[in-house]
């Protein structure tokens, strides 16, 4: 019988978050590490991706990298 792993909400969230910054990576065409430090840079993962998961998951994958490299491009541009 197999079991099944049940995830915390968190667990949820911080996988959605680590596929934004894998996404917007491969996009880019740059590393994850380089996203994680630009979306870090500019408070992007808490303030963004974060508070707005309920409404960014429902959207395709193709949406969110796209809103992804917007939203950071804008939020680069006010440092």
């Amino acid at each position: 019988m197999e079991r099944l792993i049940e995830l915390s909400p968190t667990e949820i969230k911080l996988a959605f978050v680590a596929s934004c910054i894998e996404g917007t990576a491969n996009a880019l065409n740059i590393s994850y590490k380089e996203v994680f430090e630009r979306m870090k840079r500019v408070d992007m993962i808490k303030n963004y991706i974060w508070t707005n998961y309920e409404m960014l998951h429902t959207e395709s994958r193709e949406c969110v990298t796209n809103n992804m490299i917007e939203c950071l491009t804008l939020w680069e541009a006010r440092l």
